[in-house]
């Protein structure tokens, strides 16, 4: 079911397309406000980069690294995390939890405490600019085993020129200038799940959209300027009796026919679907039903199709479909895929790494077929972050044992594996990348890496 929301008096449907297709225009940047950055500025923007593809078209990231060399500044956190950070001209962004929730065992009695945290950073030095917290009626849901392996700030920003945006959960969304002056903020539902939340805001024009599966079972865009909701989607399948979805992926923007796309994982139901909608109004467009019943791997897309990975299943499927395209426009299927981690693409091939185990996969992107499946070595342990790509290679960081460096190539090759020795915390962010630096977090600090 869908319902639209009307538009505030005087904006038009006109606005809205010219709004999403151009960009913003330049002003004076009010007080407190970094510059405004240039379209070609290298940003990494929201969840896996721009576009949300997880790859850089930049050159000269470092290929080795460890406590001392090519650490251009580290920044200390207040609390632990497995967001990604994000970054938008001369500032870095990321976000933290502090107060519950350290521990598998802390009393759900104790999660008044929780505090949500969105932290700025300069990008030149790493000093920090603003912090700003979100606390009290805030409070998430109790903990279970599986929300300790990565607890409470687990979604990215996303930012532009109007400022950055925030989704916690049950703790709401929230924007900010990026002088740090809150905008607005707005409840999502109470309903819990026992792996929390995961899914990172996406900008299009003037919206923010959230796929709140978890919390209000819907997908959810807001006005930018004012918090007011624009459409609503829900996510649930009409007339089931469950009480919340499961997909903590992603959406993603992709053009097809010369038309927009927000194309999402819709789990409830088996098969699971991978869905379509305008992203404009929320109207849909079409579904396939290709995957698990549980998802959170983010689709990508290029040329087109839209490439989608789940538990042990993984499939491409054309864009631009209309109502139900499960035996139109389905190009392949296999029965592999990923837990967690996202893939990427290049030169006519995806990338991904499995959540457990440390095995890094390539297949064909036409075909689907397996170009190869080989185990880094020495082994990762669990891998929560999405690989990322620059300059031929592929970035994978694992929570524990560091960051393996593998050629984009149809052969594997090990490039480098990289250990900051002196951080024994866990790292779970997909990495950022921008002007030739490699923005890295753990539950402890923010590192910049870079060449000196």
């Amino acid at each position: 079911m869908i319902r639209t929301l009307p538009l505030p008096p005087g904006r038009t449907l006109l606005a809205l397309l010219i709004l999403s297709s151009v960009a913003p225009a330049a002003a004076q940047s009010p007080p407190g406000s970094p510059r405004r950055p240039a379209a070609d500025d290298g940003n990494w923007p929201r969840f896996r980069g721009p576009g949300g593809a997880g790859v850089s078209a930049e050159r000269g990231v470092p290929l080795e690294w460890d406590a001392t060399r090519n650490v251009l500044w580290k920044a200390e956190l207040p609390g632990r995390g497995a967001s990604s950070p994000v970054v938008w001209g001369d500032r870095v962004y990321v976000t933290a939890y502090t107060g519950y929730g350290l521990t598998k065992d802390d009393a759900p009695a104790n999660r008044e405490k929780l505090r949500r945290h969105l932290l700025c950073f300069s990008r030149k030095d790493g000093s920090p600019l603003w912090q700003r917290e979100h606390g009290g009626e805030n409070r998430e849901h109790g903990m279970a085993d599986f929300l300790s392996l990565h607890g409470y700030a687990s979604s990215t920003p996303a930012a532009d020129a109007t400022g950055v945006y925030v989704y916690f959960g049950n703790g709401g969304v929230a924007a900010y200038g990026h002088d740090g002056r809150r905008k607005w903020h707005r409840e999502l539902g109470r309903i819990g799940h026992s792996w929390g939340s995961a899914s990172s805001p996406v900008l299009y024009g003037d919206l923010v959209i959230v796929h709140a599966d978890i919390e209000s079972q819907a997908l959810i865009a807001f006005d930018k300027a004012s918090g007011e909701e624009r459409w609503r989607l829900d996510t649930g399948k009409e007339g089931s009796d469950e009480k919340f979805g499961d997909s903590w992926s992603t959406p993603l923007v992709v053009q097809a026919g010369g038309r927009a796309e927000l194309v999402f994982h819709r789990s409830v139901g088996k098969p699971a679907t991978l869905a379509a909608v305008d992203p404009r109004t929320g109207a849909p467009l079409w579904e396939c039903r290709v995957l698990q019943d549980y998802l959170v791997p983010s689709p990508l897309a290029h040329d087109g199709v839209v490439y989608t990975i789940a538990y042990q299943k993984g499939a491409a499927v054309r864009a631009g479909g209309r109502g139900d395209v499960t035996r139109s426009h389905v190009a392949w299927q296999i029965n592999k895929g990923s837990e967690v981690c996202s893939p990427v693409y290049h030169d006519g091939h995806l990338y991904w790494t499995s959540e457990d185990g440390g095995i890094a996969y390539c297949v064909n992107a036409a075909t689907g077929e397996s170009v190869y499946q080989d185990r880094l070595e020495p082994p990762p342990g669990r891998i929560y972050a999405s690989g990322v790509l620059a300059a031929g290679r592929i970035y994978y960081t694992s929570r524990e044992n560091g960051t393996y460096v593998v050629a984009a190539a149809p052969k594997f090759e090990l490039l480098a594996h990289n250990v900051i020795d002196t951080d024994r915390s866990i790292f779970n962010g997909t990495p950022a990348i921008s002007r030739g630096q490699l923005f890295l977090r753990s539950d402890s600090h923010l590192y910049c890496i870079g060449g000196k």
